[in-house]
């Protein structure tokens, strides 16, 4: 399984931005994809995640209320969209997936990892 993560570059705050991450190979396998972002120093955080497989897919609602994780399986694509940005959401945002058959996969259980993408907001 291969992800790549695009989308990301500076936004001023309150402002909105769209990741996408594409997913190719063995996407047979994947039953989850997440969005975790992390800033330098400091532990990996999860954002949301969505089952892939289901026709009316189950999400986790993003602990931070701002974030939403809108899917295009057509597309073999998952978004992050992200809207009233604030500066402490500058970070590195990666897009992660599992395949394991519980839901919603722990932390731990995502294996498959995507590049990452930066995200800056500021003015």
């Amino acid at each position: 399984v291969q992800l790549q993560a695009s989308g990301g570059g500076k936004v001023q705050p309150g402002g909105s931005l769209r990741l996408s991450c594409a997913a190719s190979g063995r996407t047979s396998i994947i039953t989850a994809i997440a969005w975790f972002r992390q800033v330098p120093g400091q532990d990996r955080e999860f954002l949301t995640a969505i089952r892939w497989s289901d026709r009316k897919p189950a999400a986790v609602d993003s602990p931070k209320g701002r974030f939403a994780i809108p899917r295009d399986n057509a597309k073999n694509t998952v978004y992050l969209q992200m809207n009233s940005l604030e500066p402490g959401d500058t970070a590195v945002y990666y897009c992660v997936a599992s395949a394991v058959l519980s839901w919603p996969p722990r932390s731990y259980e995502y294996d498959y990892w995507g590049q990452g993408t930066q995200v800056t907001v500021s003015y």
